[in-house]
C-alpha cells in the first residue's frame, strides 16, 4: 500500500513537473521576440531630427494630397516663387555691391566720348563758335530796343532862347527787378554842360507822359556848334541812377525856322568815366514846431582820385543859403586816404518854418591839401531851385516832418552847380 502510494505520488509529481515547464516555454519563446522588436526601433530613438523630418514630410505630403490642385500645378507655383526670389536677390546684390563699379565705368566711357568729340570736332567747333557769335550779335541788336522819346524844338529869335519840350516816352526798357522803371529825362547842351534840366520822376511807368518845357538862353550864332542831349534815366533812391538811353541832336542839322515835334528811338549812352565824381549819402530831418533842420552826412563812395597815390583825403562842406546869400557853413572831419569815406556826422541849423521854402543846402566834397588850397571833388544842392533828386529829397523831407529821410546824390562839377544856383527858378 505504501509502495503503491509512493508511486502514485511520484507519478503526480512528474505529471506536475512535466506540466510546469510546458507553460513557461511559450513565455521564454515570446521574451526574445519582445526584446528583438525594440532592437529594431533603437536607431530612430538616437536621431530625433530625422524622426521630425520624416514626420513633417509625411504631414506636408498629406496636406498636398488634400489640395484640390493637381501636382503639376503645385510644382509650377513652387518654380515661379523660386524664380521671383532669385530675381529679387540678384537685384539687391547688384544695387549694393555693383553700383560703384558701374559709375566708374560710365564716367570713363563718358570722358572717353568727350575726348573723342573734342578731338574730332576741333575744326567744326570754331565754325560753330563763329556762328554762335553772329547769332549773339543779332540777338543783342534786337535787345537794344530801349524805347523811344517824343520831344519838340523851337527857337525864339527875339529873346535868343532855345525851347526844348519833353512830351512823352514809350516802351522804355525795364531796369528794376519788378519789371518796371522810374524814368526821368535830363536835358543839356554839349560841350559845355553849364546848365542841365531834369523832368519829374514818373514812378513805375514804362510809357510816361512828361509834358515839360525847358529853356536855354543862347545866341543863335553859337547854337550851330552845340549838341542837344536828351538822356532818359531810371531813378534809384539809394544808388546811382541808371541810364536807359539817350538821344543826341547836332543843332547844325536842325531847321529852327519853324517848330518841330518828332519821335526818336533811344540809343545806348556813351560811358564817360572821367566825369564820374562819386556819390554822397545825406539824411535830412526838419522839425517845423522847433524850426530845426538837421543834416547828417552819412557816407560817400567812388570818389574821384585826387592825390598822386590814387586816393583822396575827403571832407564835406555844408553851406546854408537864403535868397542867394550864405547864412551858415559847417564841415566834417577829414578822412585820410580813402575814396569811400564814412562820416555819420550831424549838423543842426535854426530855420523858421516861413523861411524853409526859400532855403538852399549846398553840399561840396573837397580833397584836403596841407600845402595848397583844397580841391573840390564834386558838388550838389537841395532845396529852393533844385531839380531832379535834389528837389525830390527836399520835398520828401517837408512831407515827412520829424522823420529823417536819406538819399544818395550824384556829385556834379562845381562850375555846373554854381551856374544852376545863379539861375532863378522857373
Amino acid at each position: 500500500m505504501y509502495t503503491a502510494g509512493m508511486r502514485m505520488a511520484s507519478v503526480q509529481f512528474r505529471t506536475r513537473r512535466a506540466a510546469e515547464p510546458a507553460e513557461p516555454e511559450p513565455e521564454h519563446e515570446k521574451e526574445p521576440e519582445q526584446v528583438e522588436e525594440p532592437a529594431a526601433h533603437v536607431p530612430p530613438a538616437h536621431h530625433p531630427g530625422h524622426h521630425n523630418y520624416d514626420h513633417m514630410k509625411n504631414k506636408f505630403m498629406n496636406e498636398i494630397g488634400h489640395l484640390p490642385l493637381p501636382m503639376w500645378a503645385v510644382g509650377a507655383i513652387v518654380v515661379v516663387v523660386l524664380v521671383l526670389v532669385g530675381c529679387c536677390t540678384f537685384c539687391l546684390f547688384k544695387k549694393c555691391f555693383g553700383k560703384k563699379k558701374k559709375t566708374k565705368k560710365v564716367r570713363e566711357r563718358k570722358a572717353g566720348r568727350r575726348r573723342k568729340a573734342d578731338n574730332e570736332g576741333g575744326g567744326e567747333g570754331g565754325d560753330k563758335e563763329e556762328g554762335d557769335k553772329k547769332e549773339g550779335e543779332g540777338e543783342e541788336k534786337e535787345q537794344e530796343k530801349l524805347g523811344k522819346l517824343e520831344f519838340s524844338l523851337d527857337y525864339n529869335f527875339t529873346d535868343a532862347q532855345l525851347i526844348v519840350g519833353i512830351l512823352q516816352a514809350q516802351d522804355l526798357a525795364a531796369m528794376d527787378m519788378g519789371g518796371t522803371s522810374d524814368p526821368y529825362v535830363k536835358v543839356y547842351l554839349l560841350p559845355d554842360k553849364k546848365k542841365k534840366h531834369e523832368t519829374k520822376v514818373q514812378r513805375k511807368n514804362l510809357c510816361p507822359v512828361f509834358n515839360e518845357t525847358f529853356i536855354f538862353k543862347i545866341p543863335y550864332t553859337e547854337l550851330g556848334g552845340k549838341i542837344l542831349v536828351l538822356q532818359v534815366f531810371d531813378f534809384d533812391r539809394f544808388s546811382k541812377h541808371d541810364v536807359i538811353g539817350e538821344i543826341k541832336i547836332p543843332m547844325n542839322s536842325v531847321d529852327l525856322g519853324q517848330p518841330m515835334q518828332c519821335w526818336r528811338d533811344l540809343e545806348n549812352s556813351e560811358k564817360e568815366e572821367a566825369e564820374k565824381l562819386g556819390d554822397v549819402c545825406i539824411s535830412l530831418r526838419y522839425v517845423p514846431t522847433a524850426g530845426k533842420l538837421t543834416i547828417n552826412i552819412m557816407e560817400a563812395k567812388n570818389l574821384k582820385k585826387m592825390d598822386v597815390g590814387g586816393l583822396s583825403d575827403p571832407f564835406v562842406k555844408i553851406v546854408l543859403q537864403h535868397n542867394g546869400k550864405r547864412i551858415k557853413k559847417k564841415k566834417t572831419t577829414v578822412k585820410k586816404n580813402t575814396l569811400n569815406p564814412y562820416f555819420n556826422e550831424s549838423f543842426s541849423f535854426e530855420i523858421p518854418f516861413e523861411q524853409i521854402q526859400k532855403v538852399q543846402v549846398v553840399i561840396t566834397v573837397y580833397d584836403y591839401d596841407k600845402l595848397g588850397s583844397n580841391d573840390a571833388i564834386g558838388k550838389t544842392f537841395m532845396g529852393y531851385g533844385a531839380t531832379g533828386v535834389g528837389l525830390k529829397h527836399w520835398s520828401e523831407m517837408l512831407a515827412n516832418p520829424r522823420r529823417p529821410v536819406a538819399q544818395w546824390h550824384v556829385l556834379c562839377p562845381e562850375e555846373e552847380v554854381d551856374a544852376a544856383l545863379k539861375v532863378p527858378p522857373r
